[in-house]
């Protein structure tokens, strides 16, 4: 789900969760950034949706390299989305076309790792 640039994303996470609870009814864990705990964020959503939602913190030495559990996976998609030639800026007027780009973009994604080599 994209938002605009003024929602922030603890604002922004009400919808994503109920949209995310709609496509996927068996989901038990969220892995979030430090900014969802802003607001009993966490609590929130284990009272809502039943979910447990793990803050990956980051390294209390900011000088010093470490990977954060599960945030590469969020990196490295992002990698992905930014080989999209339309994804690697930001031209779309509406969040709605924003999102159908990145929904295709990951369908191409997928149907290049089905294809047989």
């Amino acid at each position: 789900m994209v938002h605009p640039a003024n929602v922030q994303d603890y604002d922004g996470a009400e919808a994503v969760l109920d949209k995310a609870q709609e496509r996927f009814p068996c989901l038990k864990k969220i892995y979030a950034d430090a900014i969802y705990a802003y607001k009993q964020l966490p609590l929130c959503v284990l009272i809502l949706y039943g979910w447990a939602v793990e803050i990956v913190k980051h390294a209390k030495k900011p000088k010093v390299f470490k990977v954060l559990p599960k945030r590469w996976i969020v990196e490295r998609t992002f990698a992905w989305l930014g080989r999209c030639r339309r994804l690697s800026k930001d031209y779309e007027r509406s969040s709605r076309v924003s999102e159908t780009w990145i929904q295709l973009a990951m369908i191409g994604l997928m149907v290049r790792r089905l294809r047989p080599a």
